[in-house]
């Protein structure tokens, strides 16, 4: 695997994003590497996972590159049911998720990060579920993950606004469960988690994802429904240009 690096230590297993040159922008080439990252830690006796990204951030999101080469509805079919997957592996994998941000995390990479079971951030972190800049709406689960962290009325009005918070200001929403002032107090934290009775807290996490795995599918095949309709307006191919060409879009509502 390139775009992804796997490694285990005692256990922790750590899968780190590995696109630094881009921030970590999520391409197909890492969607098919992290499904396949997160079948070996399901297969691991790892008791935890820690997701984080090299480089200066998280993750920027989904890689604009790769959203204007999947225009051919097979191939979009087939990224949206590869991120289906990987947000469901995440939410019902026996494991403890702890997703470790720094820098960016956005669009994708933020809901990326949401699917893990316990979110701490750097203070330097910004955070932002920002689909609605090129005038999509969220995937990846978004919406379910938003919606049970800050309630539905919340959740919309974020995914409306599209704004970038700071760390601070995501967990005084609650969207971030820990803020750290450096990476040294994150791998502390990492560690104290290590100490902790697992099987008893995965087995929380279980019954939780069983109860709540039927709507996180709904969302996801709704997100996929609504995404290839919204590729096809007016808004989001400005959106496109606006970014390519880095100045603000002219949306006119079609």
């Amino acid at each position: 695997m390139e775009t992804v690096v796997l490694s285990f230590s005692g256990n922790l297993a750590l899968l780190e994003l590995n696109r630094p040159e881009s921030l970590n922008a999520i391409n197909v080439q890492m969607l098919n590497e992290l499904l396949e990252a997160l079948h070996q830690v399901e297969q691991s006796e790892a008791s935890i996972l820690v997701i984080r990204g090299r480089g200066r951030g998280f993750s920027a999101g989904g890689d604009i590159k790769t959203m204007l080469n999947v225009d051919d509805p097979e191939a979009f079919h087939k990224v949206m049911s590869t991120i289906q997957k990987i947000i469901v592996t995440l939410y019902t994998l026996p494991k403890v998720v702890i997703a470790s941000i720094h820098g960016p995390a956005a669009g994708l990479g933020l809901s990326l990060a949401l699917a893990g079971d316990y979110v701490m951030a750097a203070k330097e972190a910004r955070l932002a579920m920002n689909f609605i800049g090129i005038g999509l709406v969220p995937d990846g689960g978004g919406h379910f993950f938003l919606a049970k962290r800050i309630g539905e009325i919340k959740a919309k009005q974020l995914i409306w606004e599209g704004k970038q918070m700071s760390a601070h200001e995501a967990y005084e929403l609650g969207i971030v469960d820990w803020l750290a002032e450096d990476g040294e107090q994150i791998e502390q934290k990492i560690s104290e988690w290590q100490a902790k009775p697992l099987q008893a807290m995965i087995a929380s996490k279980m019954l939780y994802a069983r109860l709540g795995k039927n709507e996180l599918l709904k969302v996801l095949q709704l997100e996929a429904e609504w995404q290839q309709h919204m590729r096809q307006t007016k808004d989001h191919r400005e959106g496109i240009r606006a970014f390519l060409e880095k100045r603000k879009p002219n949306f006119i509502g079609k």
